[in-house]
């Protein structure tokens, strides 16, 4: 059954990964992808809802989920409203590759700090070494947000379709979630 406990580490990834990504194509009902003045703080929320809401189903046994769903949308909410820009929803408005990759590294690693802060606060204190949530969140992000904007604009020069932007998105939040995947069953296990 789906959201149970697996034994297995791949199990796990791949229900987080599912969760993660099932998330993030939800949100896409209640948020238009855009460049960052396009996302507010209200979408930016919906989507870290949208979000954490799957996770905390997949580790509700071993984190306080109600504060893991409330610690993701906050946030989003605080990424968003100090500029730094939906980052999971919102696409660069440069379409030069070197600029792509220094912006979404630089915004990927603030806002998975951010994140990353955040939903810490809900790890149990006696999961041994949890404070590496922080780090790991941060270092997925500031990799993930580069790549996805990579795949985007290479998919948006290919197909002439923003679509592919959306895609390149999707991508990131599949490398946010494979790796920070591998890191909560390593910490919750």
């Amino acid at each position: 059954m789906f959201f149970t406990s697996t034994k297995s580490q791949v199990g796990f990834i791949l229900q987080w990964a599912i969760a993660t990504l099932g998330g993030f194509l939800i949100s896409l009902c209640w948020i238009e992808v855009g460049e960052k003045p396009d996302v507010g703080v209200a979408q930016a929320s919906l989507g870290g809802l949208a979000i954490a809401f799957p996770q905390s189903l997949l580790i509700r046994h071993q984190i306080l989920s109600g504060r893991w769903v409330l610690a993701t949308l906050l946030a989003w909410a605080i990424i968003t409203a100090i500029g730094v820009g939906a980052v999971g929803w919102i696409v660069p408005n440069t379409a030069t590759l070197p600029l792509r990759i220094f912006w979404g590294t630089n915004l990927g690693a603030v806002a998975g700090l951010i994140i990353g802060s955040a939903q810490w606060t809900a790890i149990p204190k006696s999961v041994a070494l949890s404070w590496q949530w922080i780090f790991v969140s941060a270092i997925a992000w500031a990799m993930a947000v580069p790549i996805g904007a990579i795949v985007g604009i290479v998919l948006l020069r290919l197909t002439r379709l923003f679509l592919g932007e959306v895609v390149g998105l999707a991508i990131a939040w599949i490398v946010v979630a494979i790796f920070t995947g591998i890191n909560a069953y390593r910490l919750l296990r």
